[in-house]
C-alpha cells in the first residue's frame, strides 16, 4: 500500500478517536451552556466537534491523496455508464440494506433500528449544520477509506471477493453496532460492487451520499408522518427505518 494511503488512514482513525478528547474540550470552552439538560449540552459538543474533525480530517485527506489516480487495474466504464451506476447504485444500496435488516430480524430475531442513527439523527436536530458531515463528508471519506484505498489496494492482489469482504467488514465494524454487522456489510458490498464495476470512485461516492442524504431527509422531515402510517397498518415502527 502506498506510504499516503497509511497517512489517509491514520487521519481517519485519529479523526474517529479525537472526541474523546474535543468533546471535554469544547465542554469546557462552554459549548453547551444554554441547553435544558446535560445531555442535550453533550449532544451539542458532540454535533459541533463532529463538525469540526470531520472538516479538518477531509480537507487533510484530499490533500494526501492530491494528483493520485482513480483507477488502478480496474476497467472503466464511460463517464455516461458509470453515471447510469451511479444513479442505480442509490437503489442497490436500499435493496440491500432492506434485506439484510429483514434477515436479521426475521431469521436472526435482531430488533430493527439503529442506534446510531438515531442518535445522530437527534444531535442533527440540535445542530442542523451536521446535516453536510451525515450528508456528504461522510461517506466521501468513507468511500475514500474502505472502497478506494482498502478495497482497492486488496482488489490489486486478490480478485473482488476477499476483497470485498475484507473492506466491508471494516466498514461494518467502524460504525460500532455488531448486531448489524450484516447490515453494514452488505451495503459495502454493492459500494465495493460498483466501484469494480465502473473504475471509477465517483460512482459509489455519490451511491453513498444519495442514500445517506435520503435517510437524513426521512427521518428528520418525515419520521412523524412514516410512524403515523406505520401505526395505521400495524407494523412495527422500526421497519421503515434506515441505517446511515
Amino acid at each position: 500500500m502506498k506510504r499516503n494511503y497509511w497517512y489517509v488512514i491514520i487521519t481517519y482513525i485519529v479523526m474517529q478517536l479525537s472526541a474523546f478528547v474535543g468533546v471535554p474540550l469544547l465542554r469546557a470552552l462552554g459549548v453547551g451552556q444554554g441547553a435544558e439538560n446535560r445531555v442535550e449540552a453533550a449532544k451539542l459538543a458532540s454535533g459541533y466537534w463532529a463538525i469540526i474533525s470531520f472538516l479538518l480530517a477531509f480537507v487533510m485527506i484530499l490533500w494526501l491523496l492530491r494528483g493520485d489516480r482513480d483507477e488502478r487495474t480496474m476497467r472503466r466504464l464511460p463517464l455516461a455508464s458509470s453515471w447510469m451506476w451511479a444513479v442505480l447504485g442509490v437503489f442497490l444500496a436500499l435493496a440491500a440494506q432492506s434485506i439484510a435488516a429483514n434477515i436479521e430480524w426475521r431469521l436472526l430475531g435482531i430488533k430493527p433500528g439503529s442506534d446510531n442513527t438515531r442518535q445522530i439523527i437527534d444531535i442533527i436536530r440540535l445542530t442542523p449544520l451536521l446535516i453536510v458531515v451525515t450528508s456528504i463528508i461522510g461517506p466521501i471519506l468513507e468511500e475514500l477509506i474502505f472502497r478506494k484505498i482498502i478495497f482497492g489496494s486488496l482488489y490489486e492482489k486478490y480478485n473482488f471477493w476477499p476483497a470485498a469482504v475484507v473492506s466491508s467488514l471494516l466498514f461494518a465494524i467502524v460504525h460500532m453496532e455488531p448486531e448489524h454487522l450484516l447490515l453494514y456489510t452488505s451495503m459495502g458490498m454493492v459500494f465495493a460492487f460498483l466501484y469494480a464495476k465502473t473504475g471509477r470512485i465517483f460512482v459509489p461516492i455519490f451511491a453513498h451520499v444519495a442514500m445517506n442524504t435520503f435517510v437524513v431527509a426521512i427521518q428528520t422531515l418525515l419520521a412523524d408522518e412514516l410512524e403515523k402510517m406505520m401505526r395505521q397498518a400495524e407494523l412495527p415502527l422500526a421497519v421503515w427505518r434506515v441505517w446511515l
